[in-house]
C-alpha cells in the first residue's frame, strides 16, 4: 500500500509516526512522510527531519521524506490524490474530558476533502 503520512511538531504527529512506521515495515507500505507546518508547535523543520530519520533508522524501510510548504490540509490531499496515494495518515486528535475527540484544522480539512482513505492516530 502506499502511505502518505503528514507530520508537524505534535506529540500526536510523533505518535503517528512510530505507528506507522511499525506497520510499513509489518505491511511492506510503501511509505511517504510529509513534514509539515503545525499549528500550535514552533518545531523547527530539521528537527522533525532528525526525528523521522531516527525513527526509520533501525529499519529496512526506504522512506521519502518531503517538505511541504502552504496550508497543510490542502497540500497534503493534493499530493494523495494527484500521486495515486492509498491512504493519508495524520496524527493530531485530542480527547475532551467528556470522552469526545477533538480534531485539529488540519486533520478536520483532510478528513472533510480527502477522496483517499485517512487514518487518524490518535
Amino acid at each position: 500500500m502506499k502511505v502518505l503520512l503528514g507530520i508537524g511538531g505534535t506529540d500526536g504527529s510523533f505518535g503517528a509516526l512510530e505507528r506507522t512506521v511499525d506497520r510499513a515495515v509489518v505491511a511492506g507500505d510503501d511509505l511517504t512522510i510529509a513534514i509539515v507546518d503545525s499549528e500550535g508547535t514552533d518545531a523547527d523543520r530539521d528537527e522533525l527531519e532528525g526525528r523521522v530519520e531516527s525513527a526509520v533508522s533501525d529499519t529496512e524501510l526506504s522512506v521519502d521524506i518531503r517538505h511541504v510548504e502552504g496550508e497543510p490540509g490542502s497540500k497534503l490531499v493534493d499530493i494523495a490524490e494527484s500521486e495515486g496515494f492509498d491512504e493519508i495518515v495524520l496524527g493530531g486528535s485530542t480527547t475532551s474530558p467528556m470522552g469526545k475527540i477533538k480534531i485539529n484544522q488540519t486533520a478536520e480539512f483532510v478528513l472533510l476533502n480527502s477522496h483517499v482513505t485517512v487514518t487518524l492516530v490518535r
